[in-house]
């Protein structure tokens, strides 16, 4: 199982805290943005005097009202398509263990979200990357690549839209495209759309909207970044192919059910009004804005600008972003203060690739993005200086 690029680091971050330093979070997407009071009342004053167990698929009104919540985004379903997981990371892992056997390989463009790989590990399928790269701020590879990558162990395509750890969005001819490679092949498509509600340059295509793959598709989402309640654990499989959610019924009746105070909240949410996301939306791109301009406007830094989700990926001037990332927090300080940030090897599945990349989340405010980007620009030079001597 490979080590969390997010979350190794977390004892050097807890050392540097207990030594008096203040330690910026730009290592993972937990969102500062407050839960929807709405949502979160309904949980406060649920009435009930037995917590049961749900229905294996969830609960049925929640269900009906991700019915509402996706036909207002023209993704046309009924409540019998969806099966509630525990999180978005189990509707990833049902997908891999329902579509694909031992030894099956599934295509994903690199760098992508490192739990994947954990997810291939539990399902014991195997990852193979494909390279996009920063320079075109990781657009769609060729459709040549995957064509060359297709073997008769091929099953599946993974992707995320908009992507997670690139911020890239996928445009509707990409989507166009890994639509005709997947019909072509007889593929499934996985396409993770937990940042769904953030695109910040052009709008969201999901892979639910194809023609002529409603066989092919499955939907994965999650509450937990659109509505800032990644402790929920509430996530959605979702498909119109009728054999696959069977098998997945199974996967879902030996785990007995999702959790139930969340699907309480996630049922709320759906009623927030309809401008809701704007407000949070704004917030995000100005965090983004800022953040890709500190990031390039220091030496040897290259940062595209992502088009949506919450992360940037950036190419440094170092070797090695992962003991670079450690003597952040390790061994320097800027006035009591440095910053947490994600080496981008762990995001890539080809070994030597994103060694001199980081991926930051920009969810925290302004001010202590800035903050954070004066440390990481005082990090680099002394750096620099560091291994000179």
């Amino acid at each position: 199982m490979p080590a969390s690029p997010i979350r190794k680091l977390v004892p050097f971050a807890e050392a540097a805290k207990k030594r008096g330093i203040k330690v910026y979070h730009l290592n993972i997407g937990q969102p500062d943005i407050e839960t929807p009071k709405a949502a979160m009342d309904a949980v406060r004053h649920s009435d009930f005097k037995v917590l049961e167990y749900s229905h294996s698929a969830g609960n049925e009104s929640y269900r009906r009202k991700l019915v509402e919540y996706y036909r207002k985004r023209n993704i046309i379903i009924d409540h019998t398509q969806i099966i509630i997981t525990t999180g978005g990371s189990e509707a990833i892992l049902f997908g891999f263990m329902a579509c694909l056997d031992e030894g099956d390989e599934v295509i994903i463009p690199e760098p992508f979200y490192a739990n994947y790989n954990g997810f291939a590990v539990e399902a014991g399928v195997n990852v193979v990357p494909i390279k996009s790269y920063i320079e075109n701020g990781f657009a769609l590879p060729p459709i040549e690549d995957f064509e060359k990558a297709i073997t008769p162990k091929t099953k599946a395509i993974v992707i995320c839209n908009p992507n997670n750890p690139t911020g890239y969005l996928y445009s509707e001819a990409e989507m166009q495209t890994l639509g005709e490679i997947i019909k072509k092949h007889n593929l499934y498509l996985f396409s993770d759309e937990a940042y769904r509600e953030f695109c910040y340059e052009g709008s969201h295509f999901s892979a639910m909207q194809l023609d002529g793959a409603e066989e092919n598709v499955i939907l994965m989402d999650t509450i937990s970044k659109r509505y800032s309640a990644c402790g929920g654990r509430i996530g959605a499989f979702v498909t119109r192919n009728k054999t696959l959610l069977d098998t997945v019924m199974k996967f879902a009746q030996a785990r007995l059910s999702p959790p139930g105070f969340a699907q309480i909240l996630g049922e709320a949410a759906v009623d927030l009004p309809d401008d809701y996301f704007d407000k949070t939306k704004a917030e995000y791109k100005a965090r983004r804005d800022l953040i890709v301009k500190r990031l390039n406007a220091m030496e040897g830094v290259f940062c595209p600008n992502p088009g949506g989700a919450f992360y940037a990926m950036a190419s440094l001037p170092v070797d090695d972003a992962d003991d670079f990332c450690q003597w952040l927090l390790e061994r320097f300080e800027h006035e009591k203060q440095t910053v947490m940030v994600a080496p981008a090897s762990g995001f890539y599945g080809t070994p030597g690739l994103g060694k001199n990349e980081i991926r930051l989340a920009y969810v925290l405010n302004l001010t202590a993005i800035n903050k954070a980007m004066d440390c990481l620009e005082v990090a680099l030079r002394k750096y620099k200086v560091s291994k000179t001597h």
